[in-house]
């Protein structure tokens, strides 16, 4: 006797969930996109389902599409994060032109503090000016 093996069905509040923590969002944050309380988008995320009219307005505020979300898995996303990973390695990208600084932080640095003592010492001219007066 065969038996057949049903593949478990996606569980979109799930994957709701993680999308939404992957994104470093609250379910507050998400309940306030969706103009809805805290307790309905716990609800949406423990359902195995989820009306489409709702997966549509929940994947526009996480910034992803319907399909993204019914597609995600969490494999996908570090072989994606791996390979991009890899990739940048390999081309050179990493330090270089993916992250190009094209000034010196430090010399910001210096220049706000510069601008900030300028500032303060504009302030104690005026103010001994004033008790001159007096």
């Amino acid at each position: 006797m065969e038996t057949a093996t049903k593949s478990p069905r996606p569980h979109i509040g799930r994957k709701i969930s993680r999308i939404r923590e992957l994104r470093g969002m609250k379910q507050e944050t998400l309940a306030y996109e969706l103009g809805i309380t805290q307790q309905a988008v716990s609800k949406i995320e423990q359902s195995e389902t989820v009306e489409e009219e709702t997966l549509d307005r929940v994947a526009k505020a996480l910034g992803v599409t319907s399909n993204a979300i019914e597609n995600f898995s969490e494999e996908g996303v570090f072989t994606y994060f791996n390979n991009f990973s890899d990739n940048a390695i390999n081309n050179g990208t990493v330090g270089s032109s993916l992250h190009n600084c094209t000034f010196n932080p430090l010399d910001k640095v210096v220049e706000l503090y510069e601008r900030l003592l300028a500032s303060e010492k504009e302030k104690v001219t005026l103010l001994e000016k004033l008790l001159k007066k007096e």
